[in-house]
C-alpha cells in the first residue's frame, strides 16, 4: 500500500470540515476536477471508497470520515514536528537566549531588549515566554543564558540580581461590593474568598500563597486558573470574581475604569523582579549588556 501524498490528506480533511469537494479545492486554490482526481487516487492506494459521489453533490463515507480524522491528526503532529525544529532552529541560531516569566515578558522585557538592539541592530536574540518556574529551570539547565523570573523564594543553582520591584493589587470590577467597601479587605477575608488566580508555577501564583501563609491565613483559595495575567485582568473584568495581580498589568484597565484596585490590611505584596543565569558562571557580551540596562532602568523607576 502506498501513502497518500500530504496535500492529499489536506484536502480529504477539508472536504470533510467544508462538506463538499467544490469548497474544499476552492479553500486550497485547486480546480474542482483536480481535486476531484487526487481524492479517487487516495482511494485507489487505500483500497476504500471515501466519497459518496450522487448527482446532488459529494460527501464522504462512514470510511471516509474516519480516515479524515486520522488525517487531521497527522497533519496536526506534522505542524508540531515544523513548530519544534524551528524552535530548536531558532535556539541554535540566536545570539542570546532569554526566558522571561509572563509579567516580565508582557510589561518589561520588550522595552530592555528594545534598548539593547537599539545598540546593536545585528543582534540575534530568541526570548521564550513561560511562567517562573520554566524560566528558572531554563536557566538552570543552561538552555538560555538569562532569565527573567517573579518567584520569592530562593533559586538553587543560580545567581540572581533584582532587576525591578513590583507590586501585587488586589482588583475587582467595578459592580463588586468591594469596589465601594470604604475599609480595607482583611487578610481572613481575602483568604477565605475564592481568587481568580494564575497557575502552579506562576510567580505571581507564588507571592500570593507566600504572602497570605506569612499574614498566617494560609493560602489563596482558587476559583478559576488562567496562564496569564492578561487573561486574570479579563476575567475579573468579566466577573468571574477578585484577583491578585501585578499592578503593571492593571494600569490601563483602573485608569479607564474597567478594574477597580482594593486595600488589603495586614499583608504585603510587594516583591522583587530577578534576573537568574547559571551558579558560577560570569555572563559575558549580550547576556551582560542586557543585565545591564535591566539594572539601569530598574534605578530610574
Amino acid at each position: 500500500m502506498t501513502a497518500p501524498d500530504l496535500d492529499s490528506l489536506r484536502l480529504l480533511v477539508l472536504v470533510d470540515e467544508l462538506g463538499s469537494i467544490g469548497q474544499a479545492a476552492a479553500s486550497l486554490g485547486i480546480a474542482q476536477p483536480s481535486a476531484s482526481k487526487r481524492l479517487s487516487t487516495v482511494e485507489r492506494r487505500l483500497g476504500l471508497v471515501l466519497v459518496d459521489r450522487t448527482r446532488r453533490g459529494s460527501a464522504l463515507t462512514p470510511d471516509g470520515r474516519v480516515i479524515a480524522g486520522w488525517a487531521s491528526r497527522v497533519l496536526s503532529e506534522l505542524d508540531g514536528l515544523l513548530d519544534g525544529a524551528e524552535a530548536l532552529r531558532t535556539q541554535h541560531e540566536a545570539q542570546l537566549r532569554i526566558a522571561a516569566s509572563m509579567t516580565l515578558a508582557e510589561y518589561l522585557v520588550p522595552g530592555w531588549i528594545g534598548e539593547l538592539k537599539r545598540g546593536d541592530p545585528g543582534l540575534y536574540l530568541g526570548l521564550e515566554v513561560t511562567n517562573s518556574d520554566q524560566a528558572a529551570e531554563l536557566a538552570r539547565e543552561g538552555k538560555v543564558d538569562l532569565g527573567f523570573v517573579e518567584s520569592p523564594g530562593p533559586l538553587p543553582g543560580l545567581s540572581t540580581r533584582r532587576v525591578a520591584t513590583d507590586r501585587l493589587v488586589l482588583v475587582v470590577p467595578v459592580s463588586h461590593p468591594w469596589a465601594r467597601k470604604r475599609r480595607p479587605v482583611t487578610a481572613a477575608e481575602l483568604a477565605i474568598t475564592p481568587l481568580v488566580v494564575r497557575e502552579p508555577g506562576s510567580g505571581t501564583r507564588e507571592t500570593v500563597d507566600a504572602a497570605l501563609r506569612k499574614a498566617g491565613v494560609g493560602p489563596a483559595k482558587p476559583l478559576l486558573e488562567l496562564g496569564s495575567a492578561s487573561a486574570v485582568g479579563n476575567a475579573v473584568i468579566a466577573g468571574a470574581g477578585p484577583a491578585v495581580i501585578s499592578e503593571l498589568a492593571i494600569v490601563r484597565d483602573v485608569a479607564e475604569s474597567r478594574l477597580v484596585p482594593v486595600a488589603v490590611e495586614g499583608v504585603d505584596f510587594g516583591r522583587e523582579l530577578r534576573a537568574v543565569w547559571p551558579a558560577g558562571r560570569r555572563l559575558a557580551g549580550p547576556a551582560a549588556a542586557l543585565l545591564a540596562i535591566a539594572v539601569r532602568n530598574a534605578k530610574s523607576r
